[in-house]
């Protein structure tokens, strides 16, 4: 067993526990640059560990009742049909090409949470699981009734699978599970709240990665165990830690931390491309 991919992986799955969604965003530069693994490869590796951890982390948040089925379900079923989709376009570009695009998503995403951290509160909106607060119920495209019960109407039922369609893609295509497009989604446009969010959204990252990893290896390439087994041991382990602390730090400074950090790898993932 790796050592070091057992303490890549932790990383991982700490910052899936912490954010709900965007730590996955580190796992193809940690495995081809500091496993050395091949970016294909890296790329199974990294939708078989984040689609397992986040399956721990839904059951968690589903006994808590933290997680909303049909609308989760209803961007689950989009992006599972783009994830192959996605998968199949990563085998016919160049790596450094995937990379470098990879690397750009990267600095695009964290330019995004820092922008919205910015303009928020300090504190978290947390939400009872036995009630709906007000932020439940309001969203800019879909509404909710007075139970906090999604209305599912035509506008906002395209929205959202389109969302979905893209999330599903750039899972085929990065490896990434797509809660860093998920969460703020959920929040912005349906109008749920953050605790809800991230655990909607793990139900969301599950599914689509299953079908991420099909198309992967319907595309003809391999995982390497050896490599990818202590990674997703570690970032189970890591997805607790990360949960845990979560609980007690959460907010813009937390979201501005973890985007600088996203900062940083894009931009080496870049720059170590661009020559390519």
């Amino acid at each position: 067993m790796s050592p070091l991919g057992l303490v890549f992986g932790t990383l991982v799955g700490f910052s899936l526990g912490l954010t709900g969604g965007g730590g996955a965003i580190f796992a193809v530069p940690l495995l081809v640059y500091g496993l050395a693994v091949d970016p294909r490869e890296a790329v199974g590796v990294s939708l078989v560990t984040v689609g397992a951890t986040a399956l721990v982390g839904l059951v968690q948040r589903a006994r808590a009742e933290l997680v909303e089925f049909p609308t989760g379900l209803l961007f689950a079923v989009a992006g599972m049909l783009t994830a192959p989709v996605g998968a199949w376009l990563a085998r016919q570009l160049p790596e450094a090409v995937v990379l470098t695009l990879f690397g750009t998503l990267m600095v695009v995403i964290a330019a995004r949470m820092l922008l919205l951290a910015a303009r928020q509160q300090p504190q978290a909106v947390c939400v009872p699981a036995s009630g709906v607060s007000d932020a439940d119920r309001r969203g800019p495209t879909c509404r909710r009734d007075a139970s906090g019960k999604l209305r599912l109407t035509s506008p906002c039922a395209l929205l959202l699978a389109g969302i979905g369609l893209a999330t599903g893609l750039l899972t085929g295509l990065f490896g990434v599970g797509g809660g860093f497009l998920i969460v703020p989604a959920l929040v912005t446009f349906s109008g749920l709240a953050i605790e809800r969010a991230i655990g909607t959204s793990l139900l969301v990252i599950s599914l689509v990665s299953l079908s991420g990893i099909t198309g992967h290896f319907m595309a003809g390439n391999r995982v390497p165990w050896d490599v990818g087994m202590p990674f997703l041991l570690g970032s189970v382990g890591g997805l607790f830690a990360g949960t845990a602390l979560a609980r007690n730090l959460a907010g813009p400074r937390l979201q501005q931390v973890f985007a600088t950090a996203i900062v940083a790898v894009g931009l080496f993932v870049i720059v170590r491309n661009l020559g390519s």
